[in-house]
């Protein structure tokens, strides 16, 4: 008898609600609350989707409302999508919203400004509109559409996309990419540049990227540099710091705030075995997986940096096999393992560069600077080179790790390295590598005139500002004038110090309050 009796209690209940009016709510009197008025979607690339923005649209009152008509001001045609509630669409009706509650609304947009004007920036706008007349109530949607130039492999039909093969014919190893075409290796300023893919430079062909070109990539996608071929991506100093209007800045394609220092959001610049005369100048690398990943050399220069910045690297900033690089006024700094790491042997010189890692995403197991003659190419084969040269003149090698330098020394073949006029970070509490040559802080052939363990007292390291503050800095003055007139002025394009210069790429400055 219970169990009948609760069924029919049930069943009333459900009658009872089914016969409810709209939930007894009244019509909206145009008194909403709304979380923003005013929804700014951040700058997107044209007919590239957005990320999803919410808005959340209170009932402040002690009844149930009704909302007779939610839409976009543009109805159908307007290029914004909504999500009211759960319910997609641009026109609803009859939204309830409870006494003391509060609904979402989210939004999305995706635009194409082809042919609605001649500028490379576009503002789109739209509202939400909330019932009509005199209780109509509005919120303002505002979009930045910025036209780019687009990459990407081309469509083979049947759903096959060219690709890259890095293997050989008969065990093939391949990777989403395409090769450019001749009329596609000169990048300019004019507009961005959104690459899908690989962008391959062929063999023999040189890609130029000119002052102020912004170069975007797509997840898993960068530049392969083929044998033979070259990159050479100079910008220029700029008169505005926050603007970097001459810089070159390769990043992903995400261009919202939160995607800003974002780690390993796309693939690497690839500089293949073979390829020659790389040049990286007053370019900042940022956001990739590898920042740049180097295969071995042709016997000349490699790969010259000179006033480059490569940080929030989710793996390695600087990863080079055999590599044969100068860099001057080079940053590399918050990598998920080394900022740099000079495997395989090679020859290496950096002059006045800073090396740091603060990296706080995960937990990091490797130092900041790694240098080996050897490595594991299989479970049972370990590769061997000379290290012909690894020179660190009037540098900064720092961190947040006790020891912050490696030296993984294969006895069969060459290791030569020498730390000159640096700063560098290695505690050894234990004395684990006091018996070890290479780790003999006191012999002046591998570290002459090198300071260790004093903080650089870096501006702000996790945000990747290394700037150094005067006074303060174990920097500060340490550096050989040999070097410093080399390279007379620091990364912000401000005179060394001819007699004392300070270690790293920056010249000290007093930090503001």
């Amino acid at each position: 008898m219970k169990y009948l009796y609760g069924l029919a209690l049930l069943a009333a209940m459900l009658l009872w609600s089914s016969c409810r009016n709209d939930f007894d709510s009244t019509p909206s009197s145009g008194n909403l609350s709304f979380s923003k008025d005013t929804i700014y979607l951040d700058t997107i690339f044209n007919n590239i989707g957005s990320s999803t923005y919410s808005l959340k649209v209170y009932n402040r009152s002690n009844n149930d409302i009704n909302i007779p008509t939610v839409r976009l001001g543009q109805g159908e045609n307007s290029n914004y999508r909504l999500n009211v509630d759960g319910l997609p669409g641009k026109t609803f009706e009859n939204i309830q919203v409870l006494a003391k509650d509060s609904i979402f609304i989210f939004i999305e947009t995706t635009v194409d400004i082809a042919g609605q004007t001649d500028n490379t920036q576009f503002i789109y706008t739209d509202q939400i509109l909330f019932d009509s007349g005199a209780n109509q109530q509005k919120v303002e949607l505002v979009t930045l559409i910025q036209d780019a130039v687009f990459l990407f492999p081309a469509d083979l039909g049947n759903g096959v996309f060219e690709t890259l093969n890095l293997g050989t014919q008969e065990e093939p190893n391949e990777i989403s990419g395409f090769f450019l075409d001749d009329d596609e290796l000169n990048f300019t300023n004019e507009k961005p540049y959104v690459i899908y893919g690989y962008a391959a430079v062929p063999p023999g062909k040189t890609l130029t990227v000119q002052p102020g070109a912004r170069v975007h990539f797509h997840e898993s996608s960068g530049i392969l540099v083929a044998n033979t071929g070259s990159i050479k991506a100079n910008g220029a100093p700029s008169n505005d710091a926050e603007l970097m209007e001459n810089e070159i800045i390769f990043e992903g394609d995400r261009l919202e705030p939160s995607f800003a220092n974002v780690p390993g959001q796309w693939g690497t610049i690839w500089l293949t075995g073979g390829s020659t005369n790389n040049e990286f100048s007053y370019t900042t690398i940022k956001n990739g997986i590898v920042g740049i990943l180097m295969d071995s050399n042709d016997g000349d220069r490699t790969l010259t940096l000179n006033n480059v910045q490569i940080y929030n690297s989710s793996n390695v900033g600087l990863l080079a096999r055999t590599g044969n690089v100068y860099g001057e006024n080079v940053v590399i700094t918050n990598s998920g393992q080394s900022s740099l790491s000079c495997t395989l042997g090679g020859t290496y010189t950096f002059n006045h560069s800073t090396f740091a890692n603060y990296w706080t995403n995960s937990f990091r197991s490797f130092p900041t600077v790694v240098l080996s003659n050897s490595l594991q190419v299989s479970d049972t084969e370990i590769a061997v080179s000379d290290l012909i040269q690894a020179n660190f003149n009037n540098c900064i090698i720092y961190g947040s790790e006790q020891r912050e330098i490696a030296l993984l020394d294969e006895e069969s073949v060459e290791f030569n390295f020498r730390f000159t006029n640096s700063l560098i970070r290695f505690q050894d509490p234990f004395g684990d590598f006091e018996e070890i040559p290479n780790y003999d802080f006191t012999n002046n052939t591998l570290y002459s005139n090198c300071i260790f363990n004093e903080d650089p007292v870096f501006q702000d390291a996790t945000l990747n500002n290394l700037n150094i503050e005067s006074e303060t800095s174990g920097a500060e003055g340490i550096g050989s004038p040999e070097f410093g007139n080399l390279v007379p002025f620091d990364l912000n394009g401000v005179m060394r110090n001819s007699n004392a210069p300070d270690a790293g790429a920056y010249e000290s400055v007093v930090f503001p309050d």
